[in-house]
């Protein structure tokens, strides 16, 4: 297969990764250090803890899924190391589903002081993203297991 088959993906994970990369960097320093209410610092201070621990299962997510679009492109797709693949991303999604919602509480803390009750709303997105990703990544490893087993089959038949 040609590797230009997946560039396009190799491209959107590298879009997907470098503002989150950008924010732990630069972002999430410069708002622990300046709070916009320093009466809000005791509840952000564990919430950026949780985002910044958070990026770690992320950029681990986005690196499994570039090794498994490597392996597509050297035609071993359907292989184990596909599936071990998808296992770490199912995990990894499992864990910054569990650290949002950790973060919770302090979302909704937030959001009483500020009378917003639309943050809470917005503090499930993360968990019900994650959540898809990693009930999705369970799917395709199960459908890539039997992709796996219909091909050895097929290759002791010939």
């Amino acid at each position: 297969m040609k590797q230009s088959s997946t560039i396009f993906l190799k491209i959107a994970l590298f879009l997907m990764g470098a503002p989150v990369l950008a924010l732990a960097v630069y972002g999430i320093f410069y708002l622990a250090g300046n709070p916009v209410e320093p009466e809000y610092a005791s509840i952000l201070y564990p919430a950026v803890v949780i985002m910044y621990v958070s990026v770690i299962p992320y950029c681990t997510a986005l690196y499994q899924a570039f090794r498994i679009l490597v392996l597509i492109d050297n035609n071993e797709g359907f292989s184990h190391i596909s599936e071990d693949a998808l296992n770490k991303i199912k995990y990894c999604a499992f864990a910054v589903s569990s650290l949002y919602i950790i973060m919770l509480p302090f979302v909704y803390f937030v959001a009483e002081k500020d009378d917003a009750p639309g943050l809470i709303l917005f503090g499930m997105f993360p968990i019900f993203g994650s959540m898809v990703i990693a009930f999705f990544a369970a799917v395709l490893k199960r459908l890539l297991i039997e992709a796996i087993i219909i091909k050895s089959e097929n290759e002791y038949t010939v």
